[in-house]
């Protein structure tokens, strides 16, 4: 009976001494390479990542065209005059170009002519309007120079002194409304993205514990026989590791051809007004050199951060064992 007993400890033992005292080359590991759960945490990972880069493209193209929306709308301001009894339109157009056209900081003033102005309100009121029988504001676009704006405020001031039915629109509420909208936009992204990798963490953290479970004899008897926890700990991470850089690799890929695959739509079907219209909001929907810089960096950091979790509850684990009390 004890030389049974003895041999089957040798039996486990002996592959354990193997790794404690590793071989020139490495045939095998403490942790199973393939198993059901290995193969699941694999789709979890590249699903988690895949989440990950598609919220941080989202974000990316947002950004970039709020901050084209931005820089468009900042470029030029807006002098409306209402029609008036008495009023010569297009004499005070002329006025405002003049009066405009006299601050520092302002590049040009130009007048929407007649017909510029009906095809802006074709859609609404057809086409072959008269303009001379309809009550309808007429514009002067300002072209302002963005590192040195005018005095609106001094502008606004002469104009209505000027022209009492004319009025200055600087954008100001549209450019802030659109940096709001970014800022929410990214905050929103960047916790979506926390959460993805907060998630994928907490699905790593159960997977190297059904992992230790599994293999728990094998652990403890390394943990008997000297090996040290680092060692046992690294083969772990070594193993997720592995786990990670696969599925994490197939998530950022998947990504990738989702965005190059917009890419491709948007840029083969600019002519159509779906295309128009998706442009106008998103632009190409080309995330850049740097939407793709940071997939790269999603991908390992998921790789990163599973390697540092399933590494860190291993130890938390062999801590724990150390600190069982000795049963007699």
């Amino acid at each position: 009976m004890t030389e049974r007993a003895g041999t089957a400890v040798d039996a486990a033992v002996a592959p354990s001494l193997e790794a404690v005292s590793p071989p020139p080359r490495r045939t095998t590991s403490i942790v199973p390479e393939r198993s059901v759960a290995g193969s699941a945490l694999v789709l979890v990972i590249a699903i988690m990542t895949f989440l990950s880069c598609l919220t941080l493209g989202a974000v990316t193209l947002v950004r970039e065209a709020a901050y084209t929306w931005q820089t468009q709308i900042a470029r030029e301001a807006t002098i409306q005059i209402k029609p008036a009894d008495g009023l010569d339109m297009d004499a005070a157009l002329e006025t405002a170009v003049r009066l405009a056209s006299g601050f520092a900081g302002v590049k040009a003033a130009r007048i929407v002519d007649r017909a510029a102005t009906a095809r802006l309100l074709e859609p609404w009121l057809g086409s072959g309007l008269d303009l001379d029988e309809l009550p309808v504001p007429r514009l002067v676009i300002v072209t302002i120079d963005q590192d040195n704006p005018p005095d609106f405020a001094a502008m606004r001031a002469m104009l209505t002194a000027e022209l009492p039915s004319a009025s200055v629109d600087d954008h100001r509420t549209w450019v802030d409304r659109l940096v709001a909208m970014a800022r929410t936009t990214v905050s929103i992204g960047a916790a979506v993205l926390a959460l993805m990798l907060a998630a994928t963490v907490l699905s790593v953290v159960f997977a190297t514990r059904g992992a230790i479970a599994g293999n728990g004899h094998i652990i403890e008897v390394l943990n008997f026989v000297g090996a040290d926890a680092r060692f046992i700990a690294a083969e772990f991470r070594r193993h997720f590791l592995v786990t990670a850089v696969k599925g994490a690799a197939a998530g950022g890929f998947a990504a990738v051809l989702v965005f190059a695959g917009f890419a491709w739509w948007s840029s083969s079907n600019m002519a159509t007004p779906e295309a128009d219209q998706a442009t106008a909001l998103f632009g190409n929907f080309a995330i850049g050199p740097a939407g793709y810089a940071g997939v790269a960096l999603v991908v390992l950091a998921v790789a990163a951060l599973t390697a540092a979790t399933s590494h860190i509850t291993v130890l938390k684990y062999l801590a724990n064992i150390e600190q069982r009390p000795v049963e007699h």
